[in-house]
């Protein structure tokens, strides 16, 4: 089906395979020597150990602990985190909730005692006196055939293990190697090649990236292609007239003939793709940044039928305030960024931008919102608004607003009461036609779980053909890694899970590549997709903004973080402490949107602030000095890599998925803690949620210690309730532009549901929205309930 293809999952082949045991730094793949001895006597030796452990456990034998924890290989723990975070008497729906410390079970590697010698000199002594009564003859000749095999096994032993230690990597040194390929310099060789590539076609991207990936030695790579409608600038740029001085602008300010013919093409085209097309001349209405606040305030003093609202981007999706907008009886908007909003010295006052008005895949295929059930239906248009995004300086000019301050504090753009009653023409052109869209798949197999699947995405399209726009940042850093993955892979390492590496097409205007892919494949990525690992815009210019995790993969992503902060934090390079579930645009969406994969994405930036979010929805035209500037060394470049390396070695390698239960019941709990619109019902289910999932976290440590429980169809099945927690707070036909998964929230200052958000404030039928929450948490309950099962003792069992 697709790129997916169906792999057989392979058998446990040795009692070692079936201990599971835990990967110290996060390595894992590399194949072992295999012991020689019976299965009757690696039983009793694993037995015999887990009754050690038992005894171990008890007080008073702390040291002989720290000798066996000795023993083990040295390497670079990646086990991160210490004690639990589900305790603590009280009422837990009424305490603060704290940020979780998941609790990390020991997952130590058991070890085989080597007794192959002793017994080996016992067996010799009593054949050598049974060997006194024989003849002398007897005895040479024995003795001489006893030479002679000795010397080849000797010889072939020798020979496949010197073959072996030199082709294999050990468990401990797969991601020190793995990093230690990641280096400033090799990712800015590739950012110099990539971006020689930009304002070229689509298809002349994908071929070089194809051909780029196989040279660093992946076989298993497809394209995937797909006809597509396509949102274009018009034939001539949008244009403002200013009715009351009959002045004409073009969207970045400059100005235009309002009397004469239509201006050229705009060589970097700034429109909002998916826009209704066509002329409106109206009142000019400020409602800064759409919110039901802005909205209210608005309509308390105007009758907002057909007029035209200007409005800043940021602290809501876009497409969630076009749905206010047109439920208020807008005709039109002109969108722009406040310079307040963004770095002081990132110059963005005379600079437009594009937005789409695309949620996601192809309009005009099936399955797309509204239209389900038509194969082809023309949908060039989106909504009944017409949309043109703005230059800052243009939104200045047309508002009259007061000139700008040097420094701090900025003063925020917003109309004055003089020009309240300004009234302005839009004319807004766009146009939409087929084109093929294409998508690279490259695949890495999996050892022992080949069907389970590590998704790794950045993409190659840019905002529109000829675009200056940068999309290079992650496909450079995703081509490093596969570098250095592959070069492990070339001495034999696999990861137990499949990694497949993808490139997307059509990003920017509604990751339309990620969704139709996505859709293709949809059957198995629901059962089998473990994670994705994002790379859609690691390295920002003049924008903050903060990792981002679902809270499947919130402690993983810290640890991480925590983990790589001394050796970054030298170079000023690091992405920073904030981690966050919320909401973002990208190739993400699908995944996290639709399936509900528990999604991670690392990012640094230049700035040290936090950005008002959902400003990443504008597509800013490249400076290639201010790119130079914010990472003339490359250091954040090498610092994102060194931690998406680190995440998929972990997901990929894993025996037990680096998936924390308590950290997704303690974000519900957090979501529901302040909302107004909160039941005493709701409050109990997610409490009884986070009790269930603090056992279930610490039991699900269990598969690693107990041999009764190391049977790899148990551990298969604990990572299935793992993988598939978050797939419980889907929701079906949220309002516009909000995220399917309530995982995911909209901003860091409110960790409110967003649905319970909306209801709220757009006045929305409460009660089927506090259903859709309350049955997504009791699905959660029951699923964590079932995890919970698998660790039940037989009743017949003494153990």
């Amino acid at each position: 089906m697709g790129d997916i293809r169906d792999f057989q999952t392979q058998p446990a082949q040795r009692g070692e395979d079936m201990a599971y045991r835990k990967v110290r730094a996060g390595h894992r793949g590399s194949l072992r020597s295999r012991d020689m001895e019976s299965e009757e006597l690696q039983a009793a030796t694993l037995e015999l150990e887990w009754d050690m452990e038992k005894e171990l456990e008890e007080p008073g034998l702390d040291r002989f602990q720290l000798e066996c924890v000795e023993r083990q290989p040295v390497g670079n723990s990646v086990g991160g985190g210490g004690g639990g975070g589900g305790g603590g008497g009280g009422d837990l729906d009424l305490e603060p909730i704290q940020p979780s410390t998941s609790p990390h079970g020991r997952f130590q590697r058991l070890q085989e005692e080597p007794s192959y010698g002793s017994r080996f000199t016992r067996a010799a002594s009593k054949a050598q006196r049974r060997a006194e009564n024989w003849s002398w003859a007897v005895k040479y000749i024995l003795a001489g055939a006893g030479v002679f095999i000795l010397g080849l096994v000797i010889g072939r032993y020798t020979h496949g293990t010197g073959d072996q230690a030199a082709a294999v990597p050990s468990d401990v040194d797969v991601l020190d190697s793995v990093l230690k390929g990641i280096t400033a310099e090799d990712l800015q060789a590739l950012k110099r090649n990539f971006s020689s590539w930009s304002g070229q076609s689509e298809l002349f991207r994908v071929s070089l990236l194809l051909r780029k990936w196989r040279d660093l030695g992946l076989r298993d790579i497809h394209l995937s292609n797909y006809t597509v409608l396509l949102s274009h600038p018009g034939p001539s740029p949008s244009s403002i007239i200013d009715k009351q001085t009959n002045q004409c602008f073009l969207p970045n300010g400059e100005g235009c003939d309002a009397t004469g013919p239509p201006p050229a093409v705009d060589p970097s085209p700034s429109f909002a793709a998916y826009s209704a097309v066509g002329s409106l001349e109206a009142g000019l209405v400020d409602v800064q940044y759409g919110s039901m606040t802005d909205l209210t305030q608005a309509k308390a003093s105007l009758n907002l039928t057909n007029k035209i609202a200007i409005m800043k981007l940021g602290q809501a999706p876009l497409l969630y305030k076009l749905s206010l907008l047109e439920k208020m009886g807008f005709g039109g908007v002109l969108l722009y960024v406040d310079p307040c909003d963004v770095l002081s010295e990132v110059d963005i006052w005379h600079k437009a931008f594009g937005v789409t008005l695309n949620p996601g895949g192809d309009p005009s295929t099936p399955g797309y919102p509204s239209i389900k059930g038509s194969y082809r239906v023309e949908r060039p248009y989106l909504t009944s608004l017409l949309v043109q995004s703005i230059s800052a300086g243009l939104a200045k000019e047309i508002m009259s607003a007061p000139t700008m301050g040097e420094g701090r504090p900025c003063t925020p753009l917003a109309m004055q009461s003089a020009s309240a009653k300004r009234i302005i023409t839009l004319n807004v052109g766009t146009r939409a036609s087929y084109r093929t869209i294409h998508n690279v798949i490259g695949y890495l197999k999996g050892r022992i779980n080949p069907d389970r699947y590590v998704l790794v995405g950045s993409r190659h399209g840019s905002w529109h053909e000829g675009s200056s726009e940068d999309w290079s940042s992650g496909a450079v850093i995703m081509t490093q890694l596969i570098s250095s993955m592959m070069s492990q892979a070339r001495l034999g390492w696999q990861p137990d899970r499949t990694i497949v590496f993808t490139s997307w097409g059509g990003s920017a205007l509604g990751s339309i590549g990620s969704f139709e892919w996505g859709e293709e494949n949809r059957v198995v990525l629901e059962s089998s997709a473990v994670a994705y690992v994002s790379l859609y815009s690691p390295v920002r210019v003049g924008r903050s903004s903060c990792s981002t995790a679902s809270p499947s993969l919130f402690q993983l992503a810290s640890d991480i973080h925590k983990r790589h902060l001394r050796s970054c934090i030298q170079n000023s390079c690091c992405p920073g402490p904030n981690i966050s579930s919320l909401q973002t645009p990208g190739d993400v969406s699908y995944f996290a949107n639709q399936l509900a994969i528990p999604t991670v994405q690392f990012t640094s930036t230049s700035s040290r602030t936090l950005e008002t979010s959902f400003l990443s929805e504008a597509f800013f035209p490249s400076d290639p000095s201010t790119d130079k500037a914010s990472d003339s060394s490359f250091k954040r470049h090498e610092a994102v890599a060194k931690m998406t390396a680190e995440a998929i070695l972990r997901l990929s390698g894993d025996p037990v998925l680096p998936f924390y239960p308590l950290d997704v019941a303690l974000d519900v709990q957090n979501k529901l803690k302040d909302d107004p619109l909160r039941t005493a019902e709701l409050l109990a289910a997610a409490a009884i949620l986070r009790d269930n999932s603090t056992f279930l976290q610490s039991e699900s440590m269990r598969p690693a210690n107990d041999p009764k429980e190391r049977d790899p169809s148990h551990v298969r099945m604990l990572n299935d309730v793992l993988q598939g927690l978050e797939k419980s707070f889907l929701i079906p036909d949220p309002p516009a532009g909000l995220c399917r998964n309530l995982l995911y929230g909209l901003s860091t200052q409110s960790s409110r549901f967003s649905i319970l958000k909306d209801a709220h404030e757009v006045k929305r039928p409460v009660n089927q929205t506090l259903s859709l929450v309350f049955n997504a948490i009791r699905s959660a309950q029951r699923l964590v309930q079932s995890g919970l099962e698998l660790f039940e003792n037989d009743p017949d069992s003494s153990h």
